[in-house]
């Protein structure tokens, strides 16, 4: 076989690969780093500095967002805490004197 035409092949094999099962790929979503945007980063920001590891109210929560330059009135916040509540969510939420208290998953 012509030595040309079995490195052109090799190199076409080579770029099919690449696309087909991602050989060379530098940013994958595992390496992406984390961003704390928006109500439900907010939210993600609180929970990596420790403060949802006590029981805490929406409105606590809100008043320790603004603390942090997060300001959203208290529908978004307990949008964004029920959504992170949910089964596998980093959150769990309760009943605790007829007000529903949030803390993180153990």
């Amino acid at each position: 076989m012509n030595e040309k035409l079995l490195k052109n092949i090799l190199v076409r094999l080579e770029r099919l690969e690449k696309m087909a099962f991602g050989f060379g790929k530098k940013n994958t979503p595992k390496n992406k780093p984390e961003k704390f945007e928006g109500p439900k980063g907010g939210v993600l920001l609180l929970i990596s500095k420790g403060v949802l590891n006590k029981r805490r109210t929406a409105p606590e929560i809100k008043g320790e967002l603004k603390k942090n330059d997060y300001d959203y009135c208290i529908q978004v916040v307990q949008t964004a805490l029920n959504r992170l509540s949910k089964n596998k969510g980093p959150l769990t939420a309760f009943l605790e004197g007829g007000k529903k208290v949030y803390v993180k998953r153990k």
